[in-house]
């Protein structure tokens, strides 16, 4: 499907009087302020929000798709923290508690590789027992055996932790971790900024600010990293609204956040449990609102794992440019109840990319397209 098909021939039209101003300034490359942004939560017209998103993302990607074959790396599920919204941490003596020796690690990594794996994405728990050294060590002996391979590693909230218990400052800490081979970090731990709902859901964690300030040092260090938001708990509209401002002003002063990951929350087997479930509506208008809002990100990504499959497949519509990646053994989510398989194989994605109208593009963690052999990859640089 040629890109002029899909622009020319859908007028935008909408019955809700407070989408046309925000479209004006849509069309204008205009800067959405935090009304326009409460507008889009709050109007019911998701094919009007889902153009204007659109629009923003094809006049920015065309329609290349991007996703990226990765392995998922979860060294320890034990954890300090108890956040009531986590099914995947434990108590270092609970039942199922787990901590992988380094050679374990190595192993883990090893046993995904066949694919010609690019990234390997590793976030654990906060665990109150593992030096610093372990972390460092880990790294750096995945660079040695795995040279080739992006480390996409630790959140913004293990960076903290491991700061203080290496007596360490977070600049110092994320210098450490880039000596040892860490490229970039993920995106995740962000969760809500707003004080009254971290406090809800995940009280034991460093505070909106404290992430922001550790992802603006990592920034400044050349290191590039993700940011998500986890919606569908107990946040409102304004906190939302709050948090993705927050992250566009970071990002104004920074540049250094490479896609934003909208999380849906699943409540199965989390403290949390009695919420419901996000809908497919917000799971779009996620998006989409994320697109029109982050002008500033180059990536608005669409997680399949949480999403399922189908709603990231839509989601290439309503904003997102990015799929994520054939993510072998995803635990974190699944220990939450998600019900989406393990791994994607690349010709599924493909697949779904394609029959959505757009072209998938293989790409490596720093959105550098990836080109495949029977026998070698090489990385457009």
């Amino acid at each position: 499907m040629g890109m002029s098909s899909s622009r020319q021939n859908h007028p935008f039209q909408t019955d809700d009087p407070r989408l046309a101003p925000i479209h004006a300034k849509v069309r204008a490359r205009e800067r959405l302020d935090a009304d326009d942004a409460l507008a889009l939560y709050r109007t019911a017209d998701i094919l009007a929000v889902g153009w204007m998103a659109n629009h923003v993302r094809e006049r920015m990607h065309g329609d290349k798709t991007y996703f990226n074959v990765n392995r998922h790396i979860n060294p320890t599920n034990v954890c300090v923290a108890a956040c009531r919204l986590c099914a995947f941490g434990r108590k270092k003596d609970a039942p199922g508690a787990y901590t992988m020796a380094l050679d374990e690690v190595f192993e883990t990594a090893a046993s995904g590789y066949s694919e010609a794996v690019t990234e390997f994405h590793i976030v654990g728990g906060l665990h109150p027992d593992l030096p610093f050294q372990y972390f460092l060590d880990l790294c750096s002996g995945l660079k040695q055996r795995f040279p080739q391979v992006h480390l996409k590693a630790f959140t913004m909230v293990e960076v903290a932790y491991l700061s203080k218990r290496a007596k360490l400052s977070i600049r110092e800490t994320l210098e450490q971790l880039k000596a040892s081979g860490v490229d970039s970090l993920p995106g995740g731990g962000a969760e809500i900024f707003a004080d009254r709902v971290r406090h809800i859901i995940c009280d034991h964690k460093i505070d909106g600010d404290q992430w922001l300030d550790t992802a603006r040092l990592a920034h400044q260090i050349g290191l590039k990293s993700n940011a998500t938001m986890l919606y569908g708990h107990v946040e409102n509209d304004n906190d939302r609204v709050d948090h993705l401002l927050k992250l566009r002003a970071l990002q104004d002063e920074t540049g250094g956040f490479q896609t934003f990951i909208p999380l849906a929350f699943h409540p199965d087997n989390t403290p949390l449990q009695h919420l419901s479930k996000t809908t497919g509506m917000l799971d779009i208008k996620q998006i989409a609102v994320s697109r029109l809002v982050l002008d500033n990100f180059p990536h608005i990504k669409s997680y399949w794992q949480m999403m399922t499959a189908k709603i990231a497949q839509i989601s290439l519509r309503f904003g997102a440019d990015d799929m994520d990646g054939t993510v072998i053994e995803e635990k974190i989510y699944h220990d939450a109840g998600a019900t989406t398989p393990q791994g994607m194989r690349r010709e599924e994605l493909e697949r779904l990319i394609r029959a959505a109208g757009r072209e998938p593009i293989e790409r490596d963690t720093l959105y550098r397209p990836v080109t495949r052999t029977e026998t070698s990859v090489t990385v457009a640089v």
